[in-house]
């Protein structure tokens, strides 16, 4: 397990949906280490990755050693023009990655972002907008439910049925700050979008996912930066109190306070509470008890047990993201979520900074 989830690029058996060389990708734009566990998943589930292009030669290097059959393109353009890639993957700065997807969609591909896929309700209304007019997807990389096999089997336990109607869910995102490796954009707020905005919209995607909510209002926000005074643009600390279209509520805390001796990036937790039971999720370590992820704790009026899933679920949204490009369906996620996902994490942020005093200039 890394010790900064920057770098968090899970690895799973190879499951292909399709045959080598039936759905082509380029990666574009390598400013965040998830484009390794987008690549990885897209990889595993049989697409074929043809292009890589930064614009910074370090990066490019790194990732043409990581994935050593895909090309060095020689500039954005260059992908674009390329009638064979169906799909551009892209972990660029926040800020920066809506307007690449609306340039990929322009250009006839679908498009896969890593979150948070924007920073503003203005790149969300253009990117609403380019969907529309091009029939494209903007799909986005919320890792932390897509690519955590507990997250993955608790949904499907609570699709069974396991404990009853799902009426709240608390999430837990910490992570570790590690500020002398992070780059400038990391501690500059117009560029990262805030925390919630950021690692927030990992917890609010869940939050619609497992409660099943179209749409959700946040009710409280609140941010802070209580031990980082050499980044003032950096938030800390962050959580949010939601309340579902459905009735349903939600709550999340984020923050970059994981102690060093930890042995991973962050112990990541979901609690999801039922009308019959309850799921706990320990995603990525079992404190003192074992270093690995997987952990599921489950009680209802049946039972009480703890199921180890790791290494036994794997990560189903990957095929279907690409058989939805393929097919034109939306199996994977839908468009409404993912959008409406990150429009109530920028909502969340705006909330909290209008709290705080702060103006977006």
């Amino acid at each position: 397990m890394p010790t900064s989830g920057m770098h968090y690029a899970p690895t799973h058996k190879p499951n292909p949906v399709v045959k080598s060389g039936e759905f082509i990708f380029a990666a574009i734009g390598l400013d965040h280490g998830h484009i390794g566990g987008m690549c990885n998943g897209l990889i595993e589930a049989g697409a074929t990755l043809k292009w890589i292009y930064d614009p910074d030669p370090k990066k490019l290097e790194r990732y043409l050693a990581m994935y050593p059959t895909a090309k060095a393109a020689r500039s954005e353009e260059e992908v674009m023009e390329d009638v064979s890639v169906a799909l551009v993957a892209s972990a660029n700065i926040a800020s920066e990655r809506c307007p690449l997807g609306l340039r990929a969609m322009a250009a006839g591909k679908d498009y896969f972002t890593d979150k948070a896929p924007l920073t503003t309700l203005e790149q969300l209304e253009d990117a609403k907008a380019m969907v529309n007019k091009t029939g494209k997807k903007y799909a986005v990389y919320y890792s932390e439910r897509l690519h955590v096999e507990s997250a993955v089997f608790a949904g499907q336990l609570i699709q069974e049925g396991a404990i009853g109607k799902v009426i709240q869910t608390i999430g837990m995102g910490p992570h570790r700050a590690n500020p002398d490796t992070r780059p400038s954009w990391f501690f500059n707020r117009e560029e990262y979008g805030g925390i919630l905005c950021d690692i927030g919209s990992h917890q609010i995607e869940q939050f619609l996912f497992y409660t099943g909510a179209k749409d959700a209002e946040i009710l409280s926000a609140q941010i802070e930066n209580y031990n980082h005074a050499n980044y003032p643009g950096l938030d800390d600390f962050g959580d949010c109190t939601l309340k579902g279209d459905n009735g349903t509520s939600g709550y999340f805390r984020v923050d970059w306070f994981t102690p060093d001796g930890l042995c991973t990036w962050g112990d990541g937790r979901t609690f999801i509470l039922g009308t019959e039971g309850y799921i706990e999720l320990r995603k990525y370590v079992d404190i003192a008890r074992s270093n690995r992820g997987g952990h599921l704790y489950l009680a209802n009026h049946k039972t009480e047990q703890y199921i180890d899933v790791e290494g036994k679920v794997g990560h189903p949204y990957f095929g279907q993201l690409i058989l939805d490009c393929l097919n034109r369906t939306e199996n994977a996620m839908t468009q409404e979520r993912a959008f409406k996902a990150a429009e109530l994490c920028v909502k969340a942020q705006m909330r909290a900074e209008a709290v705080k005093g702060i103006v977006r200039v």
